[in-house]
């Protein structure tokens, strides 16, 4: 689900005049093989990250310009390429997103990232276990 959410007042940490809004992508859903265990590596396990950036596209908004805001595709990418690449923890993975997205899509002037894992190999019955990281 893409959610897009519109506001006129700027972010509480400053520096930023013009609107604000946000463009939420939630529920990529990988497959990856992230963990502290050697079996982790091997068996894998099903993760769900969910993105919220905000940034400007009242520009895009207006004139039904894609070059205007954030493409939801290179998000995508960013996500299914960076989980791709093994960690033993979630919150380094996450890292990673983050700062790849902030390194390649401009006008991105904050981003929270949730990174869950689906059953995690615990002693325990534990549905899930999220990290989220803002910046």
């Amino acid at each position: 689900m893409i959610v897009l959410i519109c506001t006129a007042t700027p972010p509480l940490w400053g520096g930023w005049e013009g609107p604000m809004n946000k463009i939420v992508v939630e529920g990529i859903k990988v497959y990856a093989y992230h963990g502290c265990l050697e079996e982790e590596g091997k068996i894998g396990c099903n993760y769900i990250v969910d993105v919220i950036m905000e940034t400007d596209f009242s520009e895009a908004a207006a004139n039904d310009d894609l070059t205007k805001t954030i493409d939801y595709v290179v998000v995508y990418n960013i996500v299914k390429a960076q989980m791709a690449i093994r960690s033993k923890l979630i919150e380094h993975v996450g890292q990673r997103i983050i700062n790849e997205l902030k390194k390649t899509i401009s006008g991105l002037h904050n981003v929270e990232l949730k990174v869950t894992k689906l059953n995690p190999p615990m002693n325990g019955n534990v549905e899930r276990v999220s990290i989220v990281i803002t910046e």
